[in-house]
This record gives structure tokens, sequence and C-alpha cells, in this order.
């Protein structure tokens, strides 16, 4: 049956007495793990993001309007939302190698369907079905990061592994704009969807279940950690669940999260059509901007947990504090910078990526997964998901009727003011980094809670 194939299989009893056999077959898998979620979700964006790549030339195409497109990208995100949140408590349950590698295939193939495609509400059905199959790849990444990898190194280990939507962008950015300046709009979904297909297959067999049921101990046991409380260890992955949702900590974060989504998916879904007119850019040279912008948010990403566990002693709200204040100094700069200006544009785009990596690793799970037991990983992951992409899209859909009501013809020529969506993005920033810093109420978690 479906669910029998995508059940999390029984424990196992250890299956050697030889602590060294058993350390070489865990760091195996540890490996492979960890470099299956890094690359492996990094490549979910390349099927995601290409459509903001592709903007331009479907307007000119005729394709659809601005505020079609805000509602393309509304219903992708609305269906990515509540996939988060349902596939987050399904993906504690999930034999995540089975799982994840399903969602990247079929994201693949809508992708490639996407290309054949130029109807409007043929395009809308199949973009939301593309943000269904989107949704099941970041919890079973974190769900894995926690099952795989101890309390005092998933701060570091988390820092990396968020980068992996970096390592996305930047391909998407680079590799898409490619084939769309030589070859059409149609191959910005016919090479991810490839690419994809491909992966997909890899991350099946690279990637892992739980531990126990390769005859592997608990992580916390192979690292010498104190376990969860009893209560922990004993309550059923249902009850750990539902206090998930009664966390008031996982409800502010969830808040602070999604107006953060609000200017990472405007920069993210319409930047590369604001450095084309608004700033005289070419596609390649808005690709190659944000290309920029991706590294540096890759560098933030991988600094930031390490920032938080060494020089804050595990504390996240100090630095999501700093990195907040550098998004919203970021934004202002890149909407008052002149046209004529490509490296300072350059300059504030890779300050916005800087901090976006870092807040992205705390308010996108770290601090959700700090807060709540590691068997509820993917429950803390979705919750804060539904949030985050619920607000998300509903900038993309207000983006677009804004672009669209502020649009003026001259001589056949078509111009953007971009605003009022500005606005819209930087109060969100603004009002993500008070919340997140809010947190220091519930403290610093101790490491058997």
């Amino acid at each position: 049956m479906i669910l029998d194939f995508f059940r999390t299989r029984a424990d196992q009893p250890v299956f050697s007495k030889d602590p060294a056999e058993v350390r070489r077959s865990y760091e195996f898998k540890r490996w492979s793990v960890f470099l299956s979620v890094l690359f492996g979700y990094g490549l979910f964006y390349t099927t995601r993001q290409n459509f903001s790549m592709a903007k331009k030339q479907m307007l000119e195409a005729q394709v659809m309007s601005a505020t079609e497109m805000g509602t393309v990208g509304f219903t992708l995100l609305i269906v990515y939302a509540v996939g988060k949140l349902i596939n987050g408590f399904l993906a504690d349950r999930c034999n995540i190698a089975r799982f994840m590698s399903t969602g990247l295939l079929l994201s693949a193939v809508a992708n490639l369907a996407l290309g054949f495609n130029p109807i409007y509400t043929v395009f809308l059905v199949l973009w939301g079905l593309n943000g269904w199959f989107q949704s099941v790849g970041s919890a079973p990444s974190v769900v894995a990061l926690s099952h795989w990898f101890a309390r005092k190194e998933r701060g570091t280990r988390y820092g990396i592994w968020s980068a992996s939507h970096s390592i996305g962008l930047a391909l998407n950015s680079v590799g898409t704009a490619f084939l769309i300046t030589h070859f059409g709009w149609q191959w910005g979904f016919w090479g991810p969807g490839l690419v994809c297909v491909v992966a997909s297959l890899i991350l099946y067999r690279t990637l892992a279940d739980r531990p126990q049921t390769y005859g592997l101990p608990p992580v916390h046991e192979y690292k010498n950690e104190p376990p969860e409380p009893v209560t922990k260890e004993t309550a059923s992955v249902g009850q750990l669940q539902l206090e998930v949702i009664r966390h008031p900590g996982v409800w502010i974060l969830a808040l602070a999260a999604g107006c953060l989504s609000v200017g990472r998916y405007g920069i993210d879904n319409w930047g590369p059509l604001y450095l084309q007119t608004a700033k005289g850019f070419t596609l390649t040279d808005a690709g190659n901007a944000m290309f920029v912008c991706y590294i540096a948010n890759l560098i933030g990403s991988v600094s930031s947990g390490w920032v938080s566990d060494t020089l804050f002693g595990h504390r996240r709200n100090v630095p999501a504090l700093l990195y907040g204040m550098l998004e919203v100094v970021s934004l202002l700069a890149l909407y008052w910078i002149p046209p004529g200006h490509p490296v300072l544009d350059t300059v504030a785009l890779a300050a916005f990526g800087l901090g976006m990596g870092g807040l992205l690793v705390y308010l996108g799970g770290l601090m959700a997964v700090d807060l709540v037991s590691r068997r509820a990983a993917g429950a803390a992951m979705g919750f804060v998901g539904l949030f985050s992409y619920v607000l998300a899209a509903v900038q993309d859909k207000l983006s677009g009727y804004l672009l669209d009501a502020s649009k003026v013809v001259v001589n056949g020529t078509t111009t953007y003011s971009f605003r009022l969506v500005f606005a819209v993005w930087i109060s969100a920033l603004a009002l993500s980094t008070a919340l997140a810093a809010s947190l220091w109420i519930f403290g610093k978690r101790k490491p058997d809670q």
C-alpha cells in the first residue's frame, strides 16, 4: 500500500557490539544524509523560483499579466503553506528517503508539463500542484537533521543545511536565466525539471530513515548526550505535536517568520523584474546580481549557526535582531539608489542576502526546533511554514496587483512603480525583526529539554 511505502520502518536491535563498527556505519550514514538534504533541498528551489526568472519574457509574450502572475504565485504559496503544515506532521512518521525524493520527482514532472503550456488557467493549476510537491522538501530535511545530529552540533549543521536554498537559488539565477535568454521561457521549466528527475532518483538511494531502523542507537546515545525528559521520551508523537501548537513562543516565531517571508519572496519573486524594469538591467545582468545575493545568502546561512552557538551561547534572538536590522537598511538602500549604479545595487542585494541567510536559519526552523522536542521537529517546521507562506502568498498577490495598478504605458513601453511594494516589504521586515527579538522572554532551553 502507498501508506506503507512512506511509513517509517520498525526499530532494529543494535547490529554490532563493536563500537568501531557502529561508528563507521553511523558516520557514513550521517554524511550521506547531510549531503543529501543539503543539495537535494537546494534543487527543490530550481523548480520553484524559475518562474521569477521567466516573468519579463512571459509578460512580453503576453502569456499572462502581472496581476495573473501574482495570482499564480499566491496559489503556489497558499498550497505550499498548507502542504508544509500537513507534510511537516507527516514527516515525523515517514521514511524520509522515500518521502522527500518522491516530492522532488513529482515537482520535476509538473515543471516539465509547465514548459508545454501557455494557457493561464492550466498554468495556474499545475503551479498550484507544484506548490504541494514543493512542500515535501523542508520538513523531512529538518527531521533528518534532528534524528542524525545531536543538539550540541545541530546549530552548525542546520546553518550549513539552510544554505541549500541559496545553492538552488544561485543555480536558478544563472542557469535558468541562461536557458531563457538563449532558448525561450519554456526552457526555464524544462531545464530544472530534467535535472530534478535525475536528482530525485539519487536522493532515493542516498537519504536514510531514522538511525534505529538500521540497527543504530539514537543519536543522543551515540553522542553521549542526556536524553529528553522521561515525559518527552514516553509521550506519543501526537502528544508532542500538540505541545507545539500550544507553545506561545512557536506562535510568535511563526508570525515573525511570516513577516520575514514577505520581504524574502518580494525580492525572490519580483526582484529580477524590478532590476530589469526600474534599474535598466538585462535579464543576464539581473541574474548575475541575484546570483551575488544568493551567494551572500549562503554565507549568512552557513555562518549563522556557528555565530549563535559560539558567540552568543546558543541564543538566536540577539543575532536575529542584528540580521533583521541589516535587512531593513539594505532594502531601503536598494530602493533609494538611482538607476545607473549597478555595482551599488548589487552591494545592497548582497547585504540583503547575507541578512536573509542568517534569519532563515533562525526563524525558518532552528529557533522552533530549540523550543520543542526533536520528535516533533517536523510539526514545528510545518506550523512555522504555514504562517511563512500564507503571508508570502498574500505578498505575491498584493505585489502583482499594486504593480498593475501603477503601470504606465507610453509609446508602447510599460513602466511599473515599485514604491508601494517596497513599503510593504520593508514594513514586514521591520515587524519580523521586532517579533524575533521578543523571543528572549522564553530564555535559552536547557540541553535536556
